[in-house]
């Protein structure tokens, strides 16, 4: 999850700075976060998610399609 954070931030060319300012915190907490010597809350899990327009699943690798669920496409076998 940390390495796609940092990815994330920096395919886009963003700061960590512009990031933690985005969430509302320190640039060292969110360098902390990225470093994944600081759990990451659930609401700033979320804001990530917007913030990089992919999924709480694709941050903690859960999947690695990035695109977010509203976007895709509902077909009967991802019902089950």
């Amino acid at each position: 999850m940390y390495r796609r954070i940092r990815d994330l931030r920096e395919d886009k060319d963003w700061t960590q700075k512009q990031v933690a300012d985005s969430l509302n915190c320190s640039q060292q907490v969110y360098s902390n976060y990225e470093l994944g010597q600081r759990d990451i809350p659930t609401q700033t899990l979320l804001a990530l998610a917007k913030l990089h327009n992919t999924s709480v699943d694709y941050l903690l690798g859960a999947t690695n399609n990035p695109v977010p669920y509203q976007n895709r496409p509902l077909t009967p076998n991802k019902l089950h």
